[in-house]
């Protein structure tokens, strides 16, 4: 029961505060790393809030949690199993985003107002992903004639789908106007779509399936529609991705590994100089998900399991990395050793910088929780 996971706590390995925002029953999940999850708390006037996904008795519904007051907020009450709450914000519409069958639409995260967006094609099957820095299109992709290999195993069907080298689109839906845009197609699995948090026309995105046989991050600026990779492998079983913008818009930040599960860096790809610039990790300090802070100055990680690729025994930590010259000053400030890594703890920076934000099991349920930044405060 909830009543018997804390609501707050010093971590005792490491110092550092920790406090758990989904003071409810039942499952609670914050979003993947690279969704952006906060705006502005303009009910209260003071601090920022945070979108999440909740379990309840009718299903998942989308939540609000203010990050100073803690006050919680339903701002969805569906009903039935046809519902998929996106992890897409609008943080100036403030409007997050979801699909009802064939319609999308969009929630007020202030009252929970709905309008309808777009009415797509019968049985489109395009997953949306993403939304543009000036908040006018949503982008998605799906792929033709995969069903078939979705009805096996895992293990199968992600190298399956790779292999068949199927048909894929990249498409965008208006904000405004809800028409859909089929603007790219290829015979790779299309995949981890992000758009620029400053260029409302570029785009990333991957090629999907396993990473030691592919080139798997790109970008594309969705008027020119032309595919510019980010990262060139270099050796046999080199893999690259878990890429995520920096707030800047200036630089793609990935997971690299050369080779998968030897040799670690944190790397970043400048897109004005095409120019990476690498920082070695050791296996332990290494992490499922990465990301940066708002200013650009930090970097935070969520550790890895005993089964991750790095499988670093002793690195189910939350992560808090200080660049000093070409390395990383790493700093453990939450343990995960009570948590099941087959739920991604997916780390974010809170907008003023002093928390970062994960999830975890850790004490049975699945909830959500900021550690703080500075120790002892």
């Amino acid at each position: 029961m909830t009543t018997q996971i804390p609501e707050e706590w010093v971590d005792k390995k490491t110092g550092h505060r920790v406090v758990r925002l989904s003071r409810r029953e039942g499952d609670n999940l914050s979003w993947y790393f690279h969704n952006y999850p906060f705006c502005a708390d303009l009910g209260t006037g003071d601090g920022d809030k945070m979108v999440f996904r909740g379990q309840t008795d009718q299903g998942w519904q989308l939540f609000t949690v203010n990050l100073k007051t803690l006050a919680l907020q339903q701002i969805t009450e569906f009903s039935g199993d046809d519902v998929k709450l996106l992890e897409v914000l609008g943080r100036k519409r403030r409007e997050a985003f979801y699909r009802q069958g064939d319609v999308v639409g969009a929630v007020n995260v202030d009252d929970g107002t709905l309008r309808q967006v777009s009415e797509l094609p019968e049985g489109f099957s395009g997953s949306l992903a993403t939304i543009n820095s000036d908040e006018t299109l949503i982008a998605g992709s799906y792929g033709e004639g995969k069903e078939p290999f979705l009805k096996h195993p895992r293990s199968v069907w992600f190298t399956a789908i790779y292999e068949a080298h199927l048909l894929h689109h990249l498409f965008t839906v208006d904000v405004e106007t809800g028409a859909l845009n089929d603007f790219y197609q290829e015979n790779n699995w299309l995949n981890h779509l992000q758009f620029s948090p400053t260029d409302p026309k570029m785009l990333s995105y991957c090629h999907e399936g396993p990473w030691h046989r592919l080139h798997r991050m790109w970008l594309m600026d969705i008027d020119a529609q032309v595919p510019h990779k980010i990262h060139e492998r270099t050796m046999d079983m080199e893999i690259a991705g878990h890429e995520f913008w920096s707030s800047d818009g200036k630089d793609i930040w990935f997971d690299l590994q050369m080779p998968k599960g030897e040799t670690f860096f944190l790397a970043g790809y400048n897109l004005k100089s095409k120019e990476e610039v690498r920082y070695p990790l050791p296996a332990v300090q290494w992490s499922v998900h990465f990301t940066t802070s708002p200013d650009g100055k930090l970097f935070a990680g969520d550790g890895g399991g005993p089964n991750s690729v790095a499988k670093p025994n002793n690195g189910q930590w939350i992560y808090l990395f200080r660049p000093e010259g070409d390395r990383l000053n790493a700093e453990r400030l939450c343990c995960l050793a009570d948590h099941d890594y087959k739920l991604e703890p997916n780390v974010h920076f809170t907008p003023d910088m002093k928390w970062i934000i994960f999830r975890s099991n850790m004490h049975g349920e699945s909830h959500i929780y900021a550690v703080e930044i500075e120790k002892g405060s």
